[in-house]
């Protein structure tokens, strides 16, 4: 029975920590880019995505005892995961890379 627990809990801490990690890619990701790359893309403000990322990976931080489910935690990560998955891509389409 102990060992059924505490695979649960190591699986839990996983997902907690694989969501954290794709939040605070998203953050750090989403502020290295500069604001005209927000404009041309056609995509929300630097300040608008800096600011929902930032509060989805506070609100993980703070809320990290809470469990990987909670409402608040789902919302931020489907943030980071459309920030990944479609501002990110919009944004080095019209971004020159750096050398």
């Amino acid at each position: 029975m102990t060992d059924a627990l505490s695979i649960q809990g190591y699986l839990s801490l996983a997902i907690v920590l694989a969501v954290l990690l794709v939040k605070l890619f998203a953050f750090v990701n989403a502020v290295m880019y500069p604001s005209a790359a927000y404009v041309a893309a056609g995509k929300l403000t630097k300040p608008a995505w800096a600011t929902i990322l930032g509060l989805g990976l506070a609100a993980q931080v703070l809320f990290l005892g809470r469990g990987p489910l909670g409402l608040l935690n789902i919302v931020f990560t489907i943030a980071a995961i459309v920030y990944i998955v479609d501002v990110r891509p919009a944004l080095a389409s019209v971004t020159r890379p750096r050398r």
